[in-house]
Formats: structure tokens, C-alpha cells, sequence
């Protein structure tokens, strides 16, 4: 029979003894033997999920938001093992990216349905199949990460978001209003092998998704398997700066100015003339003045549908 290990968030409300049930009981129907791992700091996540590929897991399910999905995809890294998502954070950008199903049991349906050996397989429900999918895995100064990180206004808002698991994405938009007025910064830029070049701005951020909490997409076109990173550079001007940028995110619009520059890189390298706020995934890291943010090709391996629904 083979076997699964459930990656669970325990900071999370529905990390309780129903939802463990929910787990057990899908798979059971699926025919899987299941194991359960109950997280309370992010290391144990990647733990985890390192141990279960190093002792023969069939398959990895991180049930939690995207720190917990970025640590099992940090423990899988470069493994056969493919990772189930059962999304319950608030952003949950790689399961957007991904088209994984947010409702949990829809989702814990979608991971349990593949068959261990990653060959395509069709619901019970008959409504669509899964399969595993190779992606790739960023690295932003040797954490890896899956959706996305960067250095100024974009760490700001993160880092002053306090009601997010209650509020949602609204808790992001929020703190993203109030920060609006504050100063951009100088950041020197190197992507690959190319020549440095400075831009004036209130962030850059690199994203390997492109999706912004909400759904919305900075970086349209940013794909998780092209083997390269996209760099947006947010550099609003003058009164009409922040309402232009908001349009072109809000409508999935792919046209670049000064206010919102798009590029693409294999590395880049991100100097900012003072120390600033930084985040990977959503989640805070220690304030810096550097980002050094690398991709690492087809390193991880994903369950997802075998069309959109």
C-alpha cells in the first residue's frame, strides 16, 4: 500500500481532530497509509518533508498556507516526491498558480486521486484528473521559495499585516494603502551578466509566480516551469503613479513604464542604498540592503489537475 505523510500547520483552525479525520478517512477510500506530522515552527515543515523522501513516502501533503507549502517544497527539493497542496493560508499563491481546487476537501481529493508513480489519473467524480508536474524552485539568498519575494514597499505591507488569517487578502490591500506615501529608495540591479543599472523605486520584487495575494497578477507573465524569474520594479510617479499601477495589476495588463517595469533573469542581484524591509513568500526575513535570488530548474515536483477547472 502506498504511503502518504500529511505536512499540517497546526497554527491553523482547522488543524484540529475533524480535520485529521477528513485526512485519514480520504486515504483510506484512496487506498493510501497515511502518516500525520502536526508543524508549529516552519524548520519542522522542512524537516518533515526531507525525511519522508529520504525514508520512501509515496507522497507529501502540506495542508497549511504558503510558508508551510514553501517548507515541504524546501524538503523535497531535487526528490522524485511529489507534493500535494491542501491550501488553508490566506494568499495561497502556488495553489492559484497551480489551478489546485481552495476548498480543502476538493483539493485533498485532487492529491489522494494520482496514482504514486505520477501517470495521469481520473477523479472519482470524473470531473477532471491529476498529474505530476515538475516545476521550478527559486532561491532568494539560498532559501528557497515558490511564489515569490522581494525588498521594500512590497516587505513593508507584509510585515505590518496583522489581521491577515482574519481578514484575507483585504488584510494585504489595507496595509498596502497605508504605505503608499512612503519614500522609494535607490536599488542597484544585475540580471545574469549584464550590466548593473539603478532605478528609483518603492520595490522590486522577483517572482517565480506571479500572483498577488487576491488573485491579482503583478507579473503576468511569470511561469513556474520556463526555467527563468520575473523582476517587476514598482516606481510610481507623481499623482497618477499608484492608480496607473493598480489598473494594469487589477486588468492582467502586460504594458510597462517607468511606474511598472517587467524583466526576466536566471539570477539577479538586488543592492539597495539603505537597509530595507525584506520577504520570501509572505513571510518576513530580516531586514537588509541585498537580495541575491537564483532559479533552480524542474527541482520540484507538484500535483495538480490535469485541466483547468
Amino acid at each position: 500500500m502506498p504511503a502518504v505523510e500529511f505536512i499540517i500547520n497546526g497554527s491553523m483552525a482547522r488543524a484540529s481532530s475533524h480535520f485529521l479525520s477528513l485526512c485519514r478517512d480520504a486515504a483510506r477510500r484512496g487506498k493510501w497509509e497515511s502518516e500525520f506530522v502536526v508543524t508549529d515552527k516552519a524548520q519542522a515543515g522542512v524537516d518533515a518533508a526531507r525525511g519522508a523522501g529520504v525514508r520512501g513516502v509515496d507522497l507529501v501533503v502540506a495542508v497549511g498556507g504558503d510558508g508551510t507549502v514553501r517548507g515541504c517544497a524546501e524538503g523535497l527539493a531535487g526528490s522524485p516526491v511529489p507534493l500535494g497542496i491542501v491550501p488553508l493560508g490566506t494568499a495561497n499563491l502556488l495553489a492559484r498558480t497551480l489551478d489546485i481546487p481552495l476548498h480543502p476537501r476538493a483539493a485533498l481529493g485532487l492529491a489522494l486521486t494520482g496514482s504514486p508513480t505520477g501517470s495521469r489519473t481520473g477523479s472519482r467524480t470524473g470531473d477532471t484528473g491529476s498529474a505530476d508536474r515538475r516545476i521550478d524552485l527559486a532561491t532568494a539568498d539560498g532559501a528557497p521559495f515558490t511564489a515569490m519575494a522581494g525588498m521594500g514597499l512590497d516587505a513593508a505591507v507584509v510585515s505590518a499585516t496583522r489581521l491577515k488569517h482574519h481578514l484575507g487578502w483585504l488584510a494585504y490591500a489595507a496595509s498596502g494603502a497605508a504605505h503608499l506615501t512612503a519614500s522609494p529608495a535607490t536599488f542597484t540591479i544585475r540580471l545574469d551578466n549584464g550590466k548593473p543599472f539603478e532605478r528609483r523605486a518603492q520595490s522590486v520584487v522577483v517572482g517565480n509566480s506571479g500572483l498577488l495575494p487576491g488573485g491579482f497578477a503583478l507579473l503576468p507573465g511569470a511561469r513556474v516551469d520556463d526555467g527563468l524569474l520575473d523582476v517587476g520594479i514598482l516606481a510610481p510617479h507623481g499623482p497618477l503613479g499608484w492608480p496607473k499601477v493598480a489598473a494594469r495589476v487589477l486588468t492582467n495588463s502586460r504594458v510597462e513604464d517607468r511606474h511598472l517595469e517587467r524583466l526576466q533573469a536566471r539570477e539577479i542581484e538586488i543592492i539597495a542604498h539603505r537597509a530595507l524591509p525584506r520577504e520570501v513568500d509572505g513571510e518576513v526575513v530580516t531586514p537588509g540592503s541585498a537580495l541575491s535570488v537564483r532559479v533552480r530548474r524542474a527541482a520540484l515536483t507538484v500535483r495538480v489537475p490535469t485541466r483547468r477547472r
